[in-house]
């Protein structure tokens, strides 16, 4: 099952960084060979899908980290209600 969330923070001299999940919860930790973009390094607020594992009986961490693109469904959709919005104006 895939999870989304915001990059709260991420450290390039160490390679690490925190997740917030958008469903609540408390962030969780990732290492930059979990991002499947491995060259681009992920900016505060950015949006990722992401796996979750747990090792050891320890917390989970994010895992197979994605960066989302904007959703473009969506984009047209805003299009469309201002288009429609102008011409009954």
């Amino acid at each position: 099952m895939s999870h989304y969330g915001n990059i709260k923070s991420y450290d390039s001299g160490k390679g690490r960084g925190t997740i917030t999940p958008e469903k609540g919860g408390n962030a969780l930790h990732f290492v930059k060979a979990d991002l499947q973009q491995e060259a681009a390094e992920p900016k505060v607020g950015q949006r990722y899908g992401y796996q979750t594992r747990q090792v050891g009986g320890g917390e989970p961490q994010a895992i197979d980290l994605r960066q989302q693109e904007q959703d473009e469904a969506q984009g047209s959709q805003d299009v469309q209600r201002d288009q429609a919005s102008q011409q009954q104006g």
